[in-house]
């Protein structure tokens, strides 16, 4: 079964997609939409054409923790995808992903641009991978 992930963002959204194995966790793309409306609908679409089983969205909580208004925006879209698509949609602590991501393409020379554009792809990627990781 094929796992689609988000990283929720409030301009850009990364999304990355397992094998039918849930073994890896490859790049899908990243979607410049702020509208919830608009990417709730983008994010249905991609799960569907992926033949996605089920949905990880990235829980932002703060270091303590807690849930603050990005978690709950997570949360909101997590509820609005599992309606809209019918599929299993699980929240998944993503602390620090960002953090990472921006590490990971550090060290691979990726700057400036290029870096904006693929970041909460890779932050997607990291959520995918620990979200199929825990499951082992």
């Amino acid at each position: 079964m094929r796992t689609l992930a988000v990283d929720l963002g409030l301009a850009r959204t990364g999304l990355a997609l397992s094998d039918e194995l849930g073994l890896l966790a490859s790049p899908l793309k990243t979607i410049t939409q702020s509208d919830l409306s608009l990417l709730l609908d983008q994010v249905a679409d991609i799960a569907k054409l992926e033949q996605a089983g089920e949905i990880v969205v990235g829980l932002p909580r703060n270091m303590d923790g807690s849930l603050g208004e990005s978690a709950q925006r997570a949360k909101q879209f997590a509820e609005n995808l599992q309606q809209k698509t019918g599929l299993p949609v699980h929240l998944w602590d993503e602390r620090l992903t960002t953090k990472s991501a921006i590490g990971i393409l550090n060290e691979t020379n990726v700057r400036g641009k290029k870096r904006k554009n693929v970041v909460d792809t890779v932050a997607a990627i990291i959520i995918l991978e620990d979200f199929l990781r825990s499951r082992k």
